[in-house]
C-alpha cells in the first residue's frame, strides 16, 4: 500500500474532556508499532484546528513516536465562542489540563506548539515546567506584525470589551507555498477567522513577555521558524534564538518558506531536522 493510502486511513480518535464549564475536543491517533520513544503533544495555531495535523501525526507515527493532541477552547471541536477565551489564563490552564490527562504512560512527552500553539506551549512551560520534557516550536507567536492603529485598539478595547471579535487579518496566501494546502485551509468548515481583543491582546503581551524572559529558559527545546513569514514575525523567533543558552536551545530557519513550514513543497526538510532532533533525545 503507497504511503498516500496509508495516511489517507491514519486517522484519530477524539473524545470530549471537561476542563470547568467548556469541553475541549481530544485527539489521539495510533500507536506505533513497537514501544513509542515518546510522546508528541500537538499545540495548533489561532482559527484552526488539530484535524489539520494528520500528515505531521503520521510522519510522527512512522518514526516512532505517540501523537496527541486537542482543540483549543473557541476553535475546531471544541467548545466555546469562536476565536475568544473566557480568561487570560485559559490557553495555559487548558494545556496544563490536558497533558495530566492524556499522558499517562512512562514514555517522555513532548510539546510540540505551531504559530499561536508555539507561544501557548512557551507560556505554559515557563509557568509550569514539569509539565513536559522537552519543546518543539513551529514558527511560533513571539512576535505580531501591528499597526499604530492595532496598537491603539488593542490598550483601548481589551479592558472594556475583551470579547469582541474581529476579523483576524491573516493573509491567507502566506499560510504556505503550496497552492492545495491554501485552497483546503480557505474551504475548511471548522476554520475560522474570527479573534476578540481580549485573546489579540493576550497574544501580543505575552509574546513580549516570553522575548523579555528569554535568558531565563532552561528546558530543552528545538525552534523552527519561516524566513518568510507573513502571519508572524520571524524576528520575534530570531530574538528568542539570541537569548536563550545553546545549551537548551537548537534553532533552525527556513530562509524561503512561509509561515507553515510542515506544509511546505519542501517540508521533508522540516520533518528530517525535527526527527534528527527528537531522535538523538529518544531514539
Amino acid at each position: 500500500m503507497s504511503t498516500i493510502a496509508v495516511q489517507h486511513t491514519f486517522k484519530p480518535v477524539t473524545e470530549n474532556y471537561l476542563a470547568g464549564s467548556h469541553t475541549l475536543a481530544l485527539y489521539r491517533w495510533p500507536q506505533p508499532l513497537k514501544n513509542a520513544k515518546a510522546s508528541v503533544m500537538l499545540v495548533h495555531g489561532l482559527g484552526e484546528h488539530m484535524g489539520r495535523y494528520n500528515s505531521l501525526a503520521y510522519m510522527l507515527y512512522q518514526a516512532g513516536y505517540e501523537v496527541m493532541g486537542y482543540d483549543h477552547m473557541g476553535h475546531g471541536l471544541s467548545s466555546g465562542v469562536c476565536g475568544d477565551i473566557d480568561m487570560q489564563t485559559r490557553l495555559t490552564d487548558d494545556l496544563k489540563a490536558v497533558t495530566a490527562y492524556m499522558h499517562q504512560s512512562s514514555t517522555k512527552l513532548v510539546l510540540l506548539g505551531h504559530s499561536m500553539g508555539g507561544l501557548v506551549v512557551e507560556r505554559a512551560v515557563t509557568q509550569f515546567p514539569e509539565i513536559t520534557d522537552a519543546v518543539v516550536m513551529s514558527s511560533p507567536a513571539l512576535a505580531a506584525y501591528t499597526s499604530v492603529l492595532d496598537k491603539a485598539l488593542l490598550w483601548v478595547l481589551p479592558r472594556w470589551f475583551s470579547h469582541v471579535r474581529v476579523d483576524n487579518k491573516l493573509e491567507l496566501n502566506w499560510l504556505c507555498r503550496d497552492a492545495q494546502v491554501v485552497r483546503e485551509y480557505k474551504q475548511d468548515k471548522r476554520v475560522h477567522g474570527k479573534i476578540s481583543s481580549g485573546l489579540a491582546a493576550w497574544i501580543i503581551e505575552q509574546g513580549k513577555l516570553a522575548l523579555k524572559e528569554a535568558a531565563n529558559w532552561n528546558k530543552p527545546a528545538l525552534l523552527l521558524y519561516a524566513g518568510q513569514d507573513r502571519l508572524v514575525n520571524p524576528a520575534g523567533s530570531a530574538e528568542f534564538a539570541h537569548a536563550v543558552s545553546k545549551e537548551f536551545l537548537q534553532t533552525h530557519c527556513f530562509n524561503v518558506m512561509y509561515h507553515e513550514i510542515f506544509n511546505d513543497p519542501e517540508k521533508t526538510l522540516v520533518y528530517s531536522k525535527l526527527i534528527e532532533w527528537l531522535d538523538l533525545r529518544y531514539g
